[in-house]
């Protein structure tokens, strides 16, 4: 597999008079999406990058004619790694509020969304898409199940990453894993004055990565690190703005026995969290599969809502004697319970879940059946 065809198809996404944000995490293919169309589209366009100093000095000077300028004669505008530049929401304003059927393209990683830039300034003038790491939606368009389920270690083991997933031997991929690791996920974060080293974040993501599936305690986390709650509160969230980890919390209507105060963290990619811990051991030597197939299966769900628009909101459900349900939808009105089984064990419905939440439906999830789940 030598290129893997994305789930978007920018033509009929980007319009006239929007702004198109694209997001993500670094060395996903956001370039590659945007150059590949770029490569068909009959629109006259220019494309810059965000680091290009004199591009950048436009924008924030935030000068009417030079603006306009820099946009004439132009039916497209493509600003890629755009979170470098100031005042880049303002200026796209300027553009898209004088420039009839003007359209632009923007992309960013994770400082993009954490400056805020594109919010306000661009309401109602701006569509955003989300683009993860390779999601098995995609693959089931270059492959059929059988290879998808024969491939299903790899994909526990090293993740989703484009350049991941076309890479052929182990050792390359773990190469390529822990470049993306260090270079890349956690280049925007340190850039941040906010963020004083990268050994404390580090440890961090270290412990998280232990605790996959699990509750976890702030305290607990502050008294390993030797920092105050505050800062791993802080620390935390800019980990989920940057696109490393995200967050459940649980699932609780108030009934004394339901724990509702903590959350889960997972990792956006269960390649990165293997290149945190240095465990890339094929499934029979480890100790972590249910914390690998968790993560997975979570990560993909939330790819197949986001691409396919299911508006729901999650969460994980537990009371105080240990009755669980590891994923818990609610949408439409209703909730839904997914227990995730590697295994083929027989598992009944928790009995205060069904006492409590009369019309939740329940499914365990395993091997037989997760493609349905997640694609």
């Amino acid at each position: 597999m030598e290129r893997i065809n994305r789930f978007f198809d920018l033509e009929e996404i980007i319009k006239p008079n929007k702004v198109l944000t694209i997001f993500g995490p670094r060395q996903v293919g956001k370039t590659t999406l945007l150059k590949d169309y770029l490569k068909t589209t009959k629109i006259k366009y220019r494309f810059d990058s965000g680091e290009n100093t004199r591009i950048s000095e436009i924008f924030e000077e935030l000068d009417f004619s030079k603006l306009l300028d820099y946009a004439s004669g132009y039916e497209l505008i493509v600003i890629d790694e755009a979170q470098k530049i100031k005042n880049i929401g303002q200026g796209l304003k300027i553009l898209v509020d004088h420039i009839p059927k003007i359209r632009m393209v923007v992309t960013g990683s994770s400082s993009f969304e954490l400056a805020g830039q594109v919010g306000e300034p661009l309401t109602g003038r701006k569509n955003t898409i989300t683009l993860y790491p390779i999601s098995c939606i995609e693959l089931l368009n270059e492959l059929n199940k059988f290879d998808l389920n024969n491939n299903l270690e790899e994909y526990l083991i090293y993740g989703m990453y484009p350049e991941v997933l076309i890479t052929k031997r182990k050792e390359k991929k773990k190469e390529v894993l822990n470049e993306i690791t260090g270079s890349y996920v956690l280049k925007d974060i340190l850039a941040l004055e906010k963020v004083k080293g990268s050994k404390i974040l580090i440890d961090l993501l270290k412990l998280l990565a232990f605790q996959v599936g699990s509750e976890v305690s702030l305290n607990e986390l502050g008294n390993n690190l030797n920092i105050d709650v505050k800062t791993v509160g802080r620390y935390l969230d800019i980990l989920e703005k940057a696109f490393v980890i995200f967050s459940l919390r649980g699932y609780s209507k108030n009934l004394r026995s339901e724990i509702n105060r903590k959350n889960k963290y997972y990792f956006f990619d269960n390649g990165i969290r293997n290149s945190l811990i240095a465990n890339f051991n094929s499934l029979d030597m480890r100790n972590d599969i249910g914390s690998l197939w968790e993560n997975f299966l979570i990560m993909e769900r939330i790819k197949k809502q986001s691409y396919k628009k299911i508006y729901s909101n999650n969460y994980f459900w537990r009371t105080w004697d240990k009755k669980e349900i590891d994923f818990v939808e609610e949408r439409n009105g209703k909730l839904f319970g997914y227990e995730f089984k590697w295994g083929n064990k027989k598992l009944k419905e928790p009995k205060l879940w069904k006492e409590t939440y009369k019309e939740a439906e329940y499914k365990v999830i395993n091997r037989e059946n997760y493609l349905d789940f997640i694609s």
